[in-house]
């Protein structure tokens, strides 16, 4: 289907999915709604050249939960091209909207990006009739050229059909240099930035906001689909770093924001020229991120507390020593410790990210990442339930592993669609996940630095207040039958 014309109305959308507990109701977007930065990109490179850009965020305020209503709201934009960035969850919903667009508006174009269609291409895109086009990696250029009426046939990054069957074109390069991207256009999300609010207790200062600074990892961890960006380490400046964090402050009043990078301290000059931009010309903003083991001294961590950093992240995932070889290698324990004890010596908090459920997962391993959760006294903690994605090194032998259950729609590390065979059942799993992860809140030492924290954390303690009846019932997940 070739674009013949310009087309000047694009409509960006950003589906919901199954985000929550099969047969709950979705409380993810009270507890933490996340800015679709990816999606914000690309609307912002094609405002940039002149374009009509409608974003819709199927998880925003006010949004309706029923694909029906959500593909009324998107048509009555009367958009000739709707763009959609999904992931693996939401893709369901994505091909739903647009079977409903392509039923009343057979002209209009449809077109998915995101990591669900950049690891399934070919396959994707013959599966579902809908969808007029995927496009495979980094989607600003793809959708300009796109928008802009070139041949499909010759858009780079685009999979397409010819006659009848799926194709796909030459890969797209990435984007050399990622500060000649404009700001994200968050001006075009409704509710931002009050409504999108951070994970509880992350914050000192409100508003919140999101940002992502770099492209691509030079590791290649099992579990982690890099079919967007691939391998390799792009970044913006510090100085394109420091122009929008001041943006957000300026333009929206955000006061704390959330980076969220994998790399963020991997290229050294780079975080040392922001820190000794923020701490000389301070924006009155915190900011957390994440670092990872072997890139964290201890003149950078003091850096980054001068600059305004509240908390630091560490990608984990195990305290099993035969685990983290075969799933995240080049990170130790002992390391581990020792990055935590000069985090917090630099009067940072530190926040463990972990990961049950991966292959070769047992009870004994299980304990024993609890025990070392426990042992660390980390400030914060998250524990994902291990979601196989087609992208990641593990996909092709999962089932070789365990017993995987491919729904896409709980495919979203809040339910186990996979149980390892050193564990007796997905019911076990489950019991096991809901007792360590109320074993860290329950312990005697978190709360008490909790409680230390009681006016820093005010802000959360009123949101938590006004939306009790929804925590109370996610609290409820977590506790053993």
């Amino acid at each position: 289907m070739a674009l013949r014309q310009q087309k000047k109305r694009i409509a960006l959308v950003h589906p919901r999915g199954s985000n929550w507990f099969p047969g709950r109701r979705d409380i993810t977007d009270i507890a933490n709604r996340m800015v679709p930065q990816g999606m914000l990109s690309i609307a912002a490179w094609l405002t940039r050249d002149g374009y009509e850009v409608f974003v819709y965020d199927c998880l925003g305020p006010g949004a309706p939960v029923g694909i029906d209503r959500q593909a009324r709201d998107i048509l009555a934009f009367d958009p000739q091209i709707v763009g959609f960035s999904a992931t693996t969850s939401s893709f369901p919903d994505a091909a739903g909207i647009a079977q409903k667009i392509k039923t009343a508006r057979p002209d209009a174009v449809t077109v998915c990006g995101g990591v669900h269609a950049s690891a399934l291409r070919e396959k994707l895109l013959a599966a579902f009739p809908p969808v007029d086009y995927l496009a495979a990696g980094e989607g600003e250029q793809t959708m300009g050229e796109l928008a802009a009426g070139v041949d499909p046939a010759a858009i780079a990054g685009l999979i397409r059909r010819e006659k009848g069957v799926a194709v796909a074109n030459e890969p797209r390069r990435h984007i050399a240099n990622l500060d000649d991207l404009p700001f994200p256009a968050y001006e075009k999300l409704r509710g931002f930035p009050k409504d999108y609010h951070l994970p509880l207790f992350s914050y000192k200062q409100t508003p919140g906001a999101t940002m992502i600074t770099s492209r691509g990892c030079i590791y290649q961890c099992s579990y982690c689909d890099r079919s967007v960006f691939q391998k390799g380490f792009r970044y913006n400046s510090a100085a394109y770093i420091y122009e929008h964090m001041k943006y957000l402050r300026d333009q929206f009043g955000a006061r704390h924001v959330n980076i969220y990078d994998d790399l963020f301290t991997a290229n050294r000059r780079r975080i040392v020229e922001l820190c000794e931009k923020l701490a000389r010309f301070p924006l009155g903003m915190n900011f957390n991120c994440a670092v990872r083991v072997g890139y964290t001294d201890d003149d950078l961590l003091r850096m980054l507390k001068a600059a305004g950093c509240l908390m630091v992240s560490l990608g984990i995932e195990s305290a099993d020593p035969d685990m983290l070889t075969r799933h995240k290698s080049g990170v130790s324990l002992d390391d581990v410790r020792d990055t935590v004890r000069r985090i917090q010596a630099a009067k940072l908090r530190a926040k463990g990210l972990f990961m049950m459920g991966l292959p070769g997962e047992t009870e004994a391993s299980i304990r024993r990442t609890s025990d070392f959760i426990i042992s660390l006294g980390f400030d914060d903690m998250n524990m994902a339930k291990f979601t196989p994605f087609p992208g990641a090194p593990l996909w092709s032998t999962i089932r070789e592993e365990g017993t995987f259950q491919e729904d896409w729609r709980l495919m979203n590390c809040l339910n186990f669609v996979f149980v390892p065979r050193g564990i007796a059942s997905k019911e076990r799993l489950d019991r096991l996940y809901n007792e360590h992860v109320k074993r860290f809140y329950s312990d005697p030492a978190w709360r008490k630095r909790f409680r230390g924290r009681i006016w820093e954390h005010r802000n959360s303690l009123l949101y938590l207040l006004r939306h009790l009846p929804s925590f109370w019932s996610a609290k409820n997940q977590f506790e053993p039958e």
